[in-house]
């Protein structure tokens, strides 16, 4: 029987690609044998400024039955991956804010160990995908996380491009979540998914 495996989605969006990409993902975890956890960070933005976009406000709407992200999901993930669009190449403060929130865990060790991944969007092609993942990935060698990304490891990523996660161009969020970032998404959890059962049948085993 294929040993268990706990995979997180854990996402901030803002009008709905960050969202639709998580969603995505977390179908194809499933669906590769995992169980799986769909979490979005809580938002921090006033909510002016959310009814000052229809997009952002529609997002808010059709995603208030995710559930907010909270430490259980991160102590019972044997694998996390975070999802953020953009911000001047950096992810977005409402994920950041709850990273910033892990301390107590970090110190406990209860972060380390586990498989991470990442994924994002942005308004360009040269808008800060890779730069935010990179960013994102600082952060998972501090927690002594082990980075599982995608790599150039299926033809398909040699379509998309990107080797350090899904990334897609939402314009100002008028374009769609599309096949080549849905392939990516999925050759993407499938990887994570394989790769944290080997790790932790191989950490069992040593136990």
């Amino acid at each position: 029987m294929p040993t268990p495996v706990n995979v997180a989605v854990i996402y901030y969006s803002s009008t709905g690609t960050i969202a639709a990409i998580a969603k995505a993902m977390a179908g194809d975890a499933e669906r590769a044998g995992a169980r799986v956890r769909l979490r979005r960070a809580a938002e921090l933005a006033p909510q002016a400024a959310i009814d000052s976009n229809p997009a952002w406000a529609e997002n808010v709407r059709a995603t208030a039955d995710v559930p907010e992200v909270s430490q259980d999901d991160m102590a019972w993930a044997d694998a996390v991956i975070f999802g953020s669009p953009t911000r001047y190449g950096n992810v977005t403060a409402q994920l950041k804010q709850f990273i910033d929130t892990l301390g107590g865990m970090w110190q406990a060790g209860q972060l380390a160990d586990k498989v991470y991944s990442g994924f994002t969007s942005s308004a360009t092609a040269h808008g800060g995908q890779e730069s935010t993942l990179l960013a994102l990935y600082n952060t998972i060698h501090h927690f002594g996380g082990i980075l599982v990304t995608p790599g150039y490891t299926d033809p398909t990523k040699f379509v998309d491009g990107n080797p350090y996660g899904t990334s897609h161009v939402a314009g100002q969020g008028d374009i769609p979540v599309g096949e080549q970032t849905l392939t990516a998404a999925r050759v993407q959890a499938e990887r994570v998914v394989k790769f944290t059962r080997a790790i932790k049948a191989g950490l069992a085993a040593e136990n």
